[in-house]
This record gives structure tokens, sequence and C-alpha cells, in this order.
């Protein structure tokens, strides 16, 4: 493991000499993870991409990408772009990206059954802001936002998420 990696402790989420206070899945930790179970998928993930809204906040990293109205992502296994952003009109399954709740307000993207999705194994494993302290998610991880400003712009592409 190396300092730089965001290492999933009973403490909480360890970065670069810190603990921060984080939740995972409401399924707890899995090494078999399923599309829906809401677990939290056992493994080292990349740190894949970076999304915010440019209407709530500045850019937090220079290879953020912008949510836009209409982006979506995919969770439907019958969808040809399964586990996939993609945008409105969408007929498939979908977690809507531009939400009017701060929820992905800032979502940092692993590479959790990606770029290329075996269907059912579980959709994206997004790092975001939590709904309420401790409040469990679908699978990812959540923090407070003022922890997830402070993160965004000192992780870069070769950091990992280490979940054991």
């Amino acid at each position: 493991m190396r300092p730089t990696d965001l290492v999933i402790t009973p403490r909480g989420l360890r970065f670069l000499g810190r603990y921060i206070p984080c939740s995972g899945g409401r399924g707890g930790i899995r090494s078999d993870k399923a599309e829906g179970d809401g677990a939290t998928p056992r493994g080292t993930h990349r740190i894949v991409g970076m999304l915010y809204r440019p209407d709530r906040m500045r850019r937090p990293a220079d290879w953020a990408v912008p949510i836009r109205p209409g982006d979506l992502w995919s969770d439907d296994p019958k969808d040809p772009d399964y586990n996939l952003m993609v945008r409105t009109p969408h007929g498939y399954s979908h977690e809507r990206l531009h939400r009017a709740d701060p929820l992905y307000d800032l979502v940092i993207l692993t590479d959790w059954n990606w770029p290329y999705a075996k269907k059912g194994r579980g959709s994206a494993i997004f790092i975001h802001r939590w709904r309420k302290p401790g409040h469990p998610t679908e699978g990812c991880i959540a923090m407070a936002p003022q922890n997830l400003l402070w993160l965004a712009p000192r992780i870069r592409h070769t950091t990992r998420l280490i979940v054991r």
C-alpha cells in the first residue's frame, strides 16, 4: 500500500496519514458483489474519473469533468451501455447524476466492473458525499462534503481505493 491509496479501515478511510469518517454499502463488504445487493466490493479499485456540478462548485481538480443536465449512469444489466455514463432520454434503468439534492455534486469514479462490465456484477462504485453521518449507501463510499472537497484535489489517477 502507498500513502496515496484510499484505504477503508475500521476507523474510516485512511489517506495521506489522515482518517476520514465514511460509510459504505448497506449490504456490507462482499467479494461476490451483485447488482442491487447494496454491498461495497472488496478489492483494489483504481480511480478512473471525477465528476462535479459546475453550477454548484468550482472545478475540484484539473481532470474533473462537469455533470450536465441530462447526464445519467446506467445501472440496468439489460442495457448495452450498462455501467456507463449515458444521456437522457434513456430507456433503461439509470441513476440521475444531475440531481436536485447535493449527493452527486462531486463524484469520484472507481473502475469497479468498468470499462467492460459483466452483466449483473454491479454498477458503478462512486465516492460521494453522504446523506447524513454514517448513513449507508447502495454500495458506494460516502463521507462529509468538506472531507470530499479536501480529498478531491489530492487524488490522482494512480490513487487506488482499497477495500478489505
